[in-house]
């Protein structure tokens, strides 16, 4: 089975992700809440970094309830500063509190961030050509416009490299590689509009 050239075979669970979950169109507004969550988390880091202590960001906020997590204090942040399941950095934690409360925002204002979000692709994945590493956008221009367009709605963390993979992984890009059997089974899902 054939898959993209930046799946790591060696990583059991590297793969599951990139098999079940990586550029499958979400529509959940939680789920999207999660991966802005764990998105704005990995910037800098390295994605595999972010997977392995995602179980630990789920438990730290809240199983990605945007709700509590928008509520979250400054002694919650200092709690947090002390868990070793996630990455242990003030200004992250802190935007993570931020970024729900913005999210809520866009939530309200919208009447899903599922609505909002898509807005940038029209409603159905962009689809690239990819054949090899080099293939892969680091930015395009629809993830500059979702980076501004969230940076004016108070979120942090999400510049238009984080903002380009999270549209990767939540399926508003379908970057998986021609030759991968997934581009395949997700382009039946081509109509992403619910």
């Amino acid at each position: 089975m054939i898959r993209c050239p930046w799946v790591d075979l060696s990583k059991e669970d590297y793969v599951r992700y990139h098999d079940e979950e990586w550029g499958v169109p979400v529509h959940d507004d939680r789920v999207l809440f999660e991966y802005l969550t764990l998105e704005s988390a990995q910037a800098g880091l390295s994605w595999y970094t972010i997977l392995r202590k995602r179980e630990g960001y789920r438990a730290a906020f809240a199983g990605f309830d945007a709700q509590a997590v928008a509520r979250f204090t400054a002694t919650d942040v200092e709690r947090l500063m002390q868990d070793p399941g996630i990455i242990r950095n003030r200004r992250k934690i802190e935007a993570c509190v931020s970024n729900a409360r913005a999210y809520l925002d866009v939530r309200e204002g919208f009447g899903s961030f599922d609505s909002y979000l898509w807005r940038f692709v029209e409603g159905r994945p962009i689809v690239h050509d990819i054949r090899t590493l080099s293939d892969y956008p680091v930015t395009t221009p629809e993830s500059e416009a979702l980076a501004r367009d969230l940076k004016k709605r108070g979120f942090s963390f999400l510049g238009p490299t984080t903002c380009y993979a999270f549209m990767q992984a939540v399926g508003l890009v379908n970057d998986h590689s021609l030759d991968c059997f997934r581009r395949r089974e997700l382009a039946g899902q081509s109509s992403c509009i619910p």
